[in-house]
């Protein structure tokens, strides 16, 4: 079992000093912990803020080129260091290898868009209307930004928020899931090896409780960043916004994929099981909602049955189709849920129990429900497990009223060849993400990503071109020289 240092404080590694023990399991072999240690006490998150305050205003007036340098070294660390990271990310969050190469490799990926932001992150020069005056904008860092990230991408996450806050000059304090740290302190050994100062990036391993006011109301904490649970999110919204400070929260989804009768029906079913399996169904854009045509419903539904029975199950590293859920409590959210559904009048088609040979791990089968009414907490309430509900429905309009009919709006897909039918889809469906003929899940780096309603801030985007707008205050010039 690791006895390493977690907590990272201007420039050193050292132990935390609560009473909070933070403990790392394998999802699939949960009884032998991999690590173990103590968690950031308040007193050291409150000195990595005030270390992170220190050294922002030379990381600000670093040149462009030195912000940009350090970043694409970082990428070419995580892509020497693939196997290795993906390793240790399957061993403490479950995925399977493949999926956790996947994430590393989009880690890297990620590092090397936003390196060129250091030099493009700019603003305007937009027309006067008078010409002896020179207007324009200017954009320069927030100075200390608090970026607290989950576990079910833990290096993907943390990369984006990392790499945009650094590339535009700020200096940070990543708070990641108590539930992977060890990815995440990988992530910060690569950081100060590619030769990032002390206190630039600053990570504190610990309870919400312990350590969150720190890093959401410290008077020298200037935004924050924070992707997770809607409740959690709303609630350090709140916190934040009576501060008048920036707050960027990516929060949950009831994403649903609508099926019309014209659609190329193999490609909608291998999307919804992808979508709705895949992870785990650990995804805040997993598909949960499969709203199909009456038409259709028949043949999708038992294709659907199908596939989900011939999915593997097994510990990530043997890169099974589907491996366990993170946690215990998760697991058992997922079975309450089960007990939900079919409470309610849902019909189980399959799954809702432990695979057989599997009862160590955190495993369940890959369920899914039919006879699903849009009114069921099945099909209003975020699961964040491998569950899916069917929705039969007998038109496009009454499609569109179910995919609408939720406090989310995070992503959505529609399947059909009818482009018109695509079209209004695109405008009338209620989320930050659309996708015609394609999964809920997934995202491209220079596309921007956020969603509408329960989900997510509406300020600024995460990913994109411009996401460094968050990381960023705007200034308005009026120059007119003497």
């Amino acid at each position: 079992m690791s006895t390493t240092a977690y907590q990272y404080v201007d420039g050193e590694w050292i132990e935390g000093e609560s009473d909070d023990e933070i403990t790392v399991r394998d999802p699939a072999d949960p009884d032998d912990p991999i690590a173990a240690f103590p968690g950031a006490s308040q007193a050291q998150a409150r000195a990595a803020v005030r270390a992170a305050d220190t050294a922002s205003a030379s990381w600000a007036e670093a040149a462009p080129v030195e912000r940009e340098e350090v970043l694409y070294e970082v990428a070419d660390r995580i892509d020497a260091a693939q196997d290795s990271l993906a390793e240790t990310l399957t061993r403490e969050e479950g995925k399977p290898i493949s999926s956790s190469r996947g994430e590393v490799a989009r880690a890297a990926e990620i590092f090397r868009f936003f390196a060129s932001q250091a030099r493009t992150a700019t603003g305007d020069t937009v027309p006067s209307n008078d010409p002896e005056t020179f207007t324009y904008t200017v954009r320069e860092p927030l100075g200390v930004v608090s970026l607290i990230t989950p576990w079910n991408f833990p290096i993907a996450t943390p990369s984006w928020k990392l790499a945009t806050a650094l590339a535009t000059g700020n200096a940070v304090v990543l708070k990641p899931s108590s539930e992977t740290p060890m990815i995440a302190r990988r992530l910060v050994e690569l950081l100060e090896a590619a030769g990032l100062p002390g206190g630039v990036v600053n990570l504190v391993v610990g309870a919400g409780s312990t350590v969150g006011d720190e890093l959401t109301t410290h008077e020298a904490v200037d935004g924050v960043s924070f992707t997770g649970s809607t409740a959690t999110g709303q609630h350090i919204a709140e916190t934040v916004a009576e501060r008048g400070l920036p707050v960027q929260t990516e929060m949950g989804g009831k994403n649903p994929l609508v099926v019309l009768p014209d659609a190329d029906l193999d490609a909608a079913v291998d999307t919804a099981i992808a979508g709705a399996f895949g992870g785990c169904g650990q995804a805040c854009t997993a598909t949960s909602r499969l709203v199909v045509h009456e038409d259709v419903a028949s043949e999708v539904t038992d294709a659907v049955v199908e596939r989900a029975e011939g999915l593997s199950l097994g510990p990530g590293m043997d890169d099974p189709d589907m491996g366990p859920a993170v946690s215990a409590a998760e697991n058992e959210t997922n079975a309450e849920y089960v007990e939900v559904a079919k409470d309610e009048g849902a019909t189980l088609l399959t799954g809702g129990g432990t695979p057989a040979g599997l009862e160590d791990g955190h495993f369940i089968e890959p369920t899914v429900f039919g006879d699903v009414d849009s009114e069921m907490r099945i099909a209003q309430e975020e699961v964040f497990g491998p569950v899916l509900g069917i929705i039969e429905v007998a038109d496009f309009e009454e499609a569109m009223a179910v995919a609408n009919d939720v406090d989310y709006g995070l992503s959505s897909g529609v399947f059909t060849s009818d482009m018109a039918a695509a079209r209004e889809f695109t405008r009338r469906i209620e989320a930050g993400v659309v996708k015609v003929n394609g999964s809920t899940t997934g995202s491209q780096i220079q596309m921007p990503f956020g969603g509408m309603k329960a989900s997510s801030s509406e300020t600024t985007k995460e990913m994109g071109k411009r996401a460094y707008e968050f990381y960023t205050h705007e200034k308005v010039v009026y120059r007119s020289d003497p």
